[in-house]
């Protein structure tokens, strides 16, 4: 059954807004493995562009999806960076434009302590991703494209999650899809009320809703706290949503499509590098089952294998595989582990 239907004559298949940083991961190359130390004692770092949306952007564009991005850069050599990397990667850039009162690009400098452990320091002051303005959002840009991914973290501040609701708005009018990525992050927000204003907000129009149980916990919190997942999904295919992503980290996840029907997946038994990132790819593989086609349990395990991939890496952006490489990986694991670590 095809629960989400794609304007075909659209000539972009996706346009994603929101958050776009700087990646500082401790190196791990053929010269320098600076693996698993606490953050002051790590010397060499690698540097990669991060933010979920932006990751999200360059995993559809390796799928051979042609992406465009909404959102603001700093008006120096970072910003340059992430310009042109997009660029590198075939993503449009024509709608990223520079902040003119010096605000800067995020910072993240991840610490890897152990397979299991890992955390991230952020700096995010006079941050120049939520300088996004509703004087940004191009009506006639949304139009072209089959679909809108606005991120959580965009509705944190003013201006941005003005400009993010202005572009709800106008993809709604234009009969233009929308996916929210519920993509909470503890910082630049005040409280827990403010987090459910903005993200019910969004997530009454969306037609797509991925996020964890904790994510939808929040969304919900003033409308009807501590529901099911079941209960969840009810809620917002009661407003517009036509499919509802939950996950639960290591317990799997499962979709809920607007006829009653649910699809649960494990995920694939790796050994992490770090407890993050692998959002973006589960974001970037289940997407693009959907625009594929596929069945709703085909775009799960797609999605759940190109995060199991991502968590095994060093980075969130330049280590995002090829469909043919996610569809080696799964073959190579059920080799491995057989029907154990895929449909439930």
């Amino acid at each position: 059954m095809e629960y989400v239907k794609f304007d075909e004559t659209r000539e972009m298949d996706l346009i994603l807004l929101g958050r776009v940083a700087i990646d500082f991961n401790p190196a791990y190359n053929e010269y320098v493995k600076e693996e698993f130390k606490p953050l002051k004692k790590v010397h060499m770092f690698e540097k990669f562009v991060g933010g979920s949306p932006a990751n999200i952007a360059v995993g559809v564009t390796r799928h051979g999806m042609k992406a465009g991005f909404i959102g603001k850069v700093s008006d120096d050599q970072f910003g340059e960076f992430v310009v042109d990397y997009f660029k590198e990667q075939g993503i449009d850039t024509s709608h990223i434009t520079k902040c003119k009162n010096g605000e800067k690009l995020g910072l993240t400098f991840t610490e890897m302590l152990s397979s299991s452990e890992s955390k991230i320091l952020m700096y995010r002051n006079c941050i120049a991703d939520l300088q996004l303005d509703v004087e940004d959002i191009d009506e006639a840009y949304i139009k072209k494209s089959k679909a809108i991914l606005i991120s959580g973290t965009a509705l944190a501040q003013s201006p941005s999650r003005e400009a993010a609701l202005k572009a709800v708005m106008v993809a709604k009018r234009n009969d233009v899809r929308i996916i929210f990525d519920i993509d909470y992050r503890a910082y630049n927000w005040k409280n827990e009320d403010e987090i459910s204003i903005y993200y019910s907000a969004v997530a009454k129009e969306a037609d797509i809703i991925m996020g964890s149980r904790e994510e939808f916990d929040l969304t919900e919190k003033l409308i009807r706290p501590g529901m099911t997942d079941e209960e969840s999904a009810a809620l917002w295919q009661g407003y517009h949503a036509r499919i509802v992503v939950i996950k639960h980290g290591m317990k799997g996840s499962t979709a809920y499509t607007c006829d009653g029907q649910s699809f649960s997946i494990k995920p694939f038994p790796v050994e992490a590098r770090k407890g993050f990132g692998g959002g973006d790819g589960y974001g970037s593989g289940f997407l693009y089952g959907l625009y594929q086609g596929w069945d709703i349990i085909d775009c799960l395990e797609f999605g759940s294998a190109e995060a199991s991939m991502m968590v095994k890496s060093n980075n969130c952006s330049d280590s995002l595989p090829t469909p043919e490489e996610v569809h080696a990986f799964i073959k190579e694991e059920k080799e491995s582990f057989g029907e154990m670590i895929a449909r439930v």
